[in-house]
């Protein structure tokens, strides 16, 4: 059996409906996993593997995840759209494809529901979402993966396109104003008020580019281009739009690719004490250069970028423990700004976070990466 297939495989086996083996946050908090973004990230690589393999086995895993926490009415246990977190979108996505899998109407209540958080999340003076309702007027690059490929999909399935604009919009704004002209990467976050304490009083951004937002950032530019409906050419300009940013993300993010094929916690400062090769951002970028490629966005001869990386982590990082089981380690656990333990977004700050293994901010990219490699050694048997 092929490592990483073993390494899934194995992971699922040790996971709960309760408590999946994934989800190190809620792990370390003693606490049985509900509604998250994390689970969402990990239950769409998942599908992704039932996508490719047929192996009805990862379906019934993901059917059997996600309609635990989704009950007949649609209501969901533990999400609460007055939370107006962003993030709580992002596990909406996998509602989409179990609906068009299953058929089950639940499904399709609960994706009205998520999309109902959208009518009410506040919004920055440019239109964009807050990230959190208890981060006023602050922008994400992370959020923009979270929210804006969810909106997109129900736009495009559901509702005739209507809110397309307002999409567009949000891009371009943190394509205006997030981005670094000086290097292409993006800063880590923007407080549109300039208020914030770790935030630039003249431009309202963070420090920093951290790898993991970067990576999502650029599977949000990528999936919500996918995602568009232009049959027409009606949007010709704003896909455009889309896909050129996310081709400039990607040779502005190749110029720092370190020769084992991965990328730092903190992008541009390779060379710093402490700054670690890390993978989930690594694995985000390998999964978004492989899908860039095949849709006909990047050239066919950056494959060989996406899997470097692919190899890179594999070889530093998938490891056999003590009691014979597969790990995937370099995982940067999680990493934010302000909140309750006042995150400056310094460079020291990101040093700090701890570093973990099996979380699926790591394993659910790295899945997708590989699934995407699947998926063209399958088409060029």
């Amino acid at each position: 059996m092929d490592k990483i297939v073993e390494y899934i495989d194995s992971l699922l086996d040790r996971s709960t409906l309760d408590c999946p083996a994934w989800n190190i946050e809620k792990m370390k908090q003693g606490l049985k996993s509900n509604w998250n973004y994390i689970d969402g990230v990990m239950i769409k690589s998942v599908l992704s593997m039932y996508a490719i393999t047929k192996n009805e086995k990862y379906l019934k895993f993901a059917d059997d995840f996600i309609g635990y926490r989704v009950h007949e009415d649609g209501s969901i246990e533990g999400y609460s759209i007055g939370e107006k977190n962003i993030d709580n979108v992002n596990a909406g996505k996998t509602l989409f494809e179990l609906y068009d899998l299953t058929g089950k109407e639940k499904y399709r209540k609960a994706i009205d529901l998520v999309y109902s958080q959208i009518s009410i999340m506040p919004r920055c003076e440019s239109g964009n979402f807050w990230h959190k309702d208890i981060y006023p007027n602050q922008v994400w690059l992370d959020g923009m993966y979270m929210g804006q490929p969810f909106y997109m999909e129900y736009e495009t399935k559901f509702n005739d396109r209507k809110n397309y604009d307002d999409i567009f919009n949000q891009f371009k704004f943190v394509i205006e104003n997030m981005r670094n002209p000086l290097n292409g990467l993006y800063y880590h976050a923007m407080d549109t008020s300039k208020k914030a304490f770790w935030c630039d009083r003249v431009t309202g951004l963070s420090q920093h580019t951290w790898l993991r937002a970067m990576g999502w950032y650029a599977m949000a530019l990528l999936d919500t281009y996918d995602l568009t409906d232009n049959a027409d050419h009606k949007y010709d300009k704003e896909c455009d739009m889309l896909k050129n940013a996310f081709i400039d993300l990607i040779d502005s993010m190749l110029k720092y690719q370190d020769e084992s094929g991965m990328w730092y916690q903190v992008v541009n400062f390779g060379e710093c004490h402490d700054n670690y090769l890390e993978t989930s951002g690594s694995s985000i970028m390998a999964y978004s250069i492989l899908k860039g490629v095949r849709l006909g966005v990047l050239p066919e001869s950056y494959r060989a970028y996406a899997f470097k990386a692919i190899d890179g982590i594999t070889e530093r990082y998938l490891t056999t423990g003590e009691n014979g089981e597969l790990n995937l380690g370099g995982i940067c656990l999680v990493a934010g700004l302000g909140g309750n333990n006042k995150r400056p977004g310094t460079y020291d700050y990101y040093m700090s976070e701890p570093v973990v293994e099996n979380d699926a901010k790591g394993v659910g990219p790295f899945l997708l990466a590989y699934t995407e490699k699947l998926m063209f050694e399958n088409e060029n048997k």
